[in-house]
């Protein structure tokens, strides 16, 4: 029979993954699907540390350490990180054992990948040959936008205000562009007010199609007029382009490389786990 305590530690770590909830706060049901589960990892688990790979895997004291201040990094007091663990039928040594065992087993696991087959330039430039579509990027804009809701029961938000108050805006960046930035951070309700309204870079698709269809219609450097969505009243700033393009084998080598080698170690651990189990 498993550990208590590890599996505990494994129940929780499922029921995070299925539900985003820990194991105290499941329904019966979800209960026992992820008690199901955790058996089946265990399971799974022992057949690797036993395995001869075993014998020389290693887990640094240090690596556990960092591994546990993580953790413990997300919350805000220690006393609340020892009572979550109370709830879910765990210690701190309880759970400082079952993190060990986990880093174990990825330490099997990365000596066992560590057999992959290498990848060879000759098959980073078959896998660019034989996938151009995976290196083509699409067009995309720079965007900022400005942002005055509608709120019928806010006096300054009603349509007519938030109108008059979004051309007012529109007015001043007719005759100052490059103020875009500051009437942003003074004026817009959108959350993006404080990095200047910015949006980001943009492919085609991203924003409400009236906002979508108008960005994609403006020069670099150049402000839309007053704009309507389901939100408000906008105006939107792009400020660079970025053509549709494909990426050359050199851009793309070492991005198709580090594919390929995850990919192999992937295969070959789970080759190697499969071959652990019995017929």
């Amino acid at each position: 029979m498993p550990e208590s305590a590890t599996l505990a530690y494994l129940e929780l770590k499922t029921a995070q993954v299925l539900f985003a909830k820990p194991t105290c706060e499941l329904a019966a049901a979800q209960r026992d699907q992820v008690r199901e589960l955790a058996l089946q990892q265990y399971a799974l688990e022992a057949s690797v540390l036993r395995a001869p790979e075993a014998l020389t895997a290693q887990v640094p004291r240090a690596s556990l350490e960092d591994a546990l201040a993580v953790i413990r990094g997300r919350y805000p007091e220690a006393a609340e990180f020892d009572a979550d663990l109370a709830r879910n039928d765990l210690d701190q040594n309880a759970y400082l054992l079952a993190l060990e065992r986990e880093l174990k087993v990825e330490a099997v696991l990365e000596i066992v990948g560590g057999s992959a087959p290498r990848v060879s330039e000759i098959d980073v430039e078959l896998y660019y040959q034989y996938h151009p579509d995976q290196f083509r990027r699409p067009e995309t804009r720079r965007a900022r936008h400005i942002l005055v809701t509608l709120n019928p029961e806010l006096a300054e938000n009603t349509a007519t205000a938030a109108r008059a108050r979004i051309e007012a805006i529109a007015a001043r960046l007719a005759k100052s562009p490059k103020r875009f930035e500051e009437q942003a951070l003074k004026h817009s309700e959108c959350p993006t007010a404080m990095q200047g309204g910015l949006l980001g870079e943009l492919p085609r698709g991203k924003l409400y199609p009236e906002l979508d269809a108008a960005l994609f219609t403006l020069d670099a450097g150049q402000t839309s007029g007053v704009l309507d969505s389901p939100l408000g009243f906008h105006l939107l700033r792009c400020e660079a382009i970025q053509v549709e393009r494909v990426l050359g084998l050199e851009q793309a080598r070492g991005a198709i490389r580090e594919m390929l080698e995850k990919r192999r170690v992937r295969l070959c651990q789970q080759a190697w786990m499969k071959r652990l189990q019995p017929a």
